[in-house]
């Protein structure tokens, strides 16, 4: 019980820093002229950052900061969650909280990402998708499964 327990909350861990990582790095698009996140610009030839200016799609641009800021919530949420049910959860009861935020997260990520996808760089041929990105999308089935494990696991002494 206690190897998995450990390998839940490790896989938990992980997908917060991941989280954390493809939240606040600056590879969301890449090409030779710039690199794009969900906050700033940043131009390779003179080393210059600038706010992101998407001016006719400033709400979608703040639907996915929103996203993913709340799913970073979310999780961390969720794990201080688990460790509390962890010392107070009765004998024979599932994580359905710990499971729950990890479920609200993993749909603020879904979100995020997808929102990304369908209204940022689609007719652009000129670079491609960055790391921030594709961890942002590889934090989704993590979160998905830990909520599912969080759900399915029953606390034993």
């Amino acid at each position: 019980m206690l190897l998995l327990l450990t390998s839940i909350f490790l896989l938990h861990l992980t997908a917060i820093i991941l989280l954390f990582i493809s939240t606040a790095h600056n590879v969301w698009w890449s090409s030779q002229e710039y690199c794009a996140d969900i906050w700033k610009q940043c131009f390779f030839q003179n080393g210059s950052c600038k706010d992101v200016g998407y001016k006719d799609k400033e709400e979608y641009l703040q639907t996915v900061q929103a996203g993913m800021v709340l799913a970073v919530i979310f999780a961390c949420c969720g794990l201080l969650i688990f460790i509390c049910q962890l010392f107070t959860l009765k004998k024979g009861n599932r994580f359905i909280f710990t499971g729950l935020f990890q479920l609200l997260s993993c749909l603020c990520v879904m979100t995020a990402a997808s929102v990304y996808t369908v209204h940022f760089h689609s007719n652009d041929e000129n670079g491609g998708y960055g790391s921030s990105y594709i961890l942002a999308w590889i934090c989704f089935p993590l979160t998905l499964i830990s909520s599912i494990m969080y759900v399915i696991l029953r606390k034993r002494e």
